[in-house]
């Protein structure tokens, strides 16, 4: 990871934190289909699959088309974004979530679409393998992998 973070970035770091005191776990720029990459992914204790969208600014909200896309991958969805972003152009029906980079609150908990079982297991797949790929590369930062 790049000692500058962007401002994304510093977003999802206190979205992350803040899963952890909801007893949930996080990765960063997880994939859950081709030409989709969420910001964050948490994973709760019970299995449950939230996906958070880091938005920095008007421009970085307005330039988003692919958001409802993410919609089909978790069980419930929101945005994360800092005190001074205009949160009145965000979407009814969505989750709401201000962040810094040290930490967030949910302030809007997004709606409940329940994953259907086949789906939900592949997503919890793609955490984990996600996940160790992560924690992998943090530890053998040189390996480059023969496949």
């Amino acid at each position: 990871m790049p000692s500058q973070l962007m401002p994304g970035q510093l977003l999802a770091r206190g979205v992350s934190r803040h899963m952890r005191s909801h007893d949930f776990v996080s990765v960063e720029e997880l994939v859950p289909t081709s030409g989709l990459r969420v910001d964050v992914m948490a994973l709760g204790p019970k299995g449950e699959v939230w996906v958070i969208e880091c938005k920095s600014s008007r421009a970085d909200f307005q330039s988003d088309h692919k958001w409802e896309g993410y919609l089909e991958w978790c069980d419930r969805f929101f945005w994360a974004v800092d005190t001074d972003f205009p949160t009145e152009l965000l979407p009814e029906g969505t989750g709401l979530i201000i962040a810094d980079s040290y930490d967030a609150e949910i302030i809007r908990m997004g709606p409940e679409t329940k994953l259907a079982p086949a789906r939900r297991k592949v997503m919890v797949q793609k955490f984990a393998r996600h996940a160790a790929v992560r924690a992998q590369t943090a530890r053998d930062p040189g390996f480059v992998p023969g496949f």
